[in-house]
């Protein structure tokens, strides 16, 4: 095996495991959806800032899943904890 092929492999090898990283946010992406759903309903009415408190918890879910996806053993994201 090549030099090439294997660093191609783990390549591929951490990209299949992108999306589980970031499924750990689901909770956070839920209540974000939640909260813009809920302003453009019928009389709601979305404005800057108004979902801005769902959209950081779910913003630092991501960031934590990025840093574990990048250094993280065993498949686990590190839980933000503010949902």
């Amino acid at each position: 095996m090549s030099a090439n092929t294997a660093v191609w492999g783990r390549v591929r090898s951490r990209l299949r495991a992108f999306p589980e990283h970031l499924a750990a946010c689901g909770p956070e992406a839920a209540a974000y959806g939640r909260c813009v759903q809920a302003s453009t309903a019928p009389g709601g009415r979305l404005s800057k800032d108004l979902c801005a408190r769902e959209f950081e918890a779910l913003r630092s879910c991501f960031a934590a899943a990025m840093i574990c996806f990048q250094s993280c053993e065993n498949g686990q994201v590190p839980h933000t904890g503010s949902s």
